[in-house]
């Protein structure tokens, strides 16, 4: 029995797992790389299994870095059952839908900005100048995140997958109960616990059976949410502990601001920008972020900690993600369940307007100040986030507002950093936006609240012969190792692609 890493390891994001047994081939979690080009350019890289061969496919949740390559792998050969919770499922189609679009949208501005360049330097040498493209679509799809050098047509890839392919993916769906054991392949059971990272969220418990009947049971951390954060329940404690467990690192050596000061803090943004009519531009992810700040925006306006500033909800992801989070009620904590039964309305600011069209997120732009945006993709990678940016980049009355993880490479992190310039679509652009961020918003667990997760298997009966760090830049993994091998745990950082035989 052998495990593989294929994503998540000493990186972030890409989260796949391979899981071979001499009965089956099971793969947890098929997510795209994601962040600086070079971390992207590993989706690239052509598979190192035989989709056809594979039984079954298990996805902790509906985040794309954990799903996002699934209608690829499908497309090359897989025909098996895809299985998640229900909620995952509802959210996923959306994702990966979404994903799609976006890839061809993509690929279409680098053509046409392709054939500009192209147009350009043969206008430059005397040439005859290129016949025009098709209209362009909206820019906001893509941001230069440093200088590059001209993209010649010949060397702009296809989109990794299409719509239709990510519609064909969605067939192969088999929603399941938390809680709940699946047999997935011959001699493998998943049982999916709530993993409170976002609606639908799981830690997957694998336990696996070889034909002579020696058996291991791998637990699957995916995401670990935080305790005590409003709207979902509390990651599962993992009491009858397993032999392997992989856990995310994503926040090793770091801790997160205390809830309260978060919420300080958002509380602080929004009058700032409503006391000097100002903009509160909010990148944030479609699904959990979104929902969870709107959530304590709502909570501040009834508390009467902030001015009823108008909200646009900018990203048609989001407000369809809302919608599913609406339906699933019975995923939610017993506060959030509390409010709901009053009559509250937790999960809408009162008069929030959402945009589901470019020409409606376009005419945000000309609406009165001030205002707050709240706007995908969370880590300014593209999305309609970016043409907010551009609009606002050298805006000395806006603010930008970071509440989550931004990956190493990214717009993102070089502005968190504290970046004076950046490249945005080719051009250099001063940085006069005032620049802030909040990690007590974060939807990962922080390396305490890791710690306190793990330490159930420290003192469990089936105590782990060996933990794996994954889901984690190098320097969160150093720093989070000493820190379990101190629970009485044995620590073990895998590399990308590497196999582990499960003695």
């Amino acid at each position: 029995m052998r495990l593989q890493f294929l994503g998540g390891a000493t990186t972030v994001t890409g989260s796949q797992f391979l899981l071979t047994t001499d009965r089956a081939r099971v793969i947890v979690d098929c997510g795209l790389f994601q962040g600086s080009p070079n971390e992207a350019a590993r989706n690239r890289i052509p598979l190192v299994y035989d989709p056809s061969s594979i039984d079954a496919i298990l996805l902790t949740h509906a985040h794309l870095d954990h799903c996002g390559l699934l209608p690829l792998v499908v497309r090359e050969g897989f025909s098996g059952d895809v299985h998640m919770t229900k909620a995952t499922a509802e959210l996923a189609r959306l994702v990966l839908l979404d994903s799609g679009k976006v890839q061809a949208e993509q690929t279409r501005s680098r053509q046409q900005r392709a054939e500009r360049q192209a147009r350009r330097a043969a206008e430059s040498a005397g040439q005859t100048a290129l016949p025009p493209s098709e209209p362009p679509i909206p820019r906001h799809a893509e941001a230069d995140l440093r200088a590059q050098p001209p993209v010649l047509e010949t060397e702009i890839e296809e989109p990794l997958y299409t719509v239709v392919d990510a519609e064909a993916a969605v067939r192969f769906f088999r929603p399941t109960d938390y809680d709940t054991p699946v047999t997935v392949a011959p001699g493998i059971t998943a049982t999916f616990r709530d993993a409170g990272h976002i609606l639908g969220s799981a830690i997957i418990v694998v336990d696996a059976e070889d034909a002579d009947g020696t058996s291991r049971r791998i637990c699957f951390s995916g995401d670990v949410g935080r305790p005590n954060t409003p709207i979902l329940r509390d990651p599962t404690a993992i009491m009858d502990g397993a032999d392997y467990v992989l856990v995310e690192s994503t926040y090793g050596g770091r801790e997160h601001d205390p809830t309260e000061e978060a919420i300080r803090l958002l509380a602080e943004a929004v009058n700032a920008v409503a006391e000097h009519s100002g903009v509160l531009l909010v990148p944030a992810f479609a699904i959990g972020r979104t929902q969870e700040i709107v959530w304590e925006l709502d909570r501040l306006l009834s508390a009467g900690r902030i001015p009823h500033v108008p909200l646009y909800l900018d990203s048609p992801m989001a407000s369809a993600a809302s919608e599913v989070y609406r339906r699933y009620q019975g995923y939610y904590d017993d506060e959030t369940y509390e409010l709901l039964q009053r009559g509250e309305t937790p999960l809408d600011y009162p008069g929030a307007t959402f945009t589901n069209d470019a020409s409606q997120s376009k005419a945000i732009r000309t609406a009165p100040r001030p205002m707050m945006i709240v706007s995908a993709s969370g880590m300014l990678t593209g999305g309609r986030i970016v043409h907010h940016l551009r609009d606002l980049i050298d805006d000395p009355a806006a603010l930008l507002l970071f509440v989550g993880y931004q990956g190493e490479g990214t717009l993102g992190a070089h502005l968190q950093a504290g970046a004076t310039e950046i490249r945005l679509d080719g051009a250099t652009r001063q940085v006069r936006c005032q620049v802030r961020s909040i990690s007590g918003f974060s939807a990962h667990a922080d390396e305490s609240e890791l710690l306190d997760w793990l330490r159930h298997f420290a003192g469990a009966a089936r105590k782990p012969r060996r933990v794996f760090l994954v889901h984690g830049d190098p320097e969160a993994q150093l720093a989070l190792e000493p820190k379990v091998r101190d629970l009485g745990l044995e620590p073990y950082r895998p590399d990308w692609q590497e196999v582990v035989e499960l003695d």
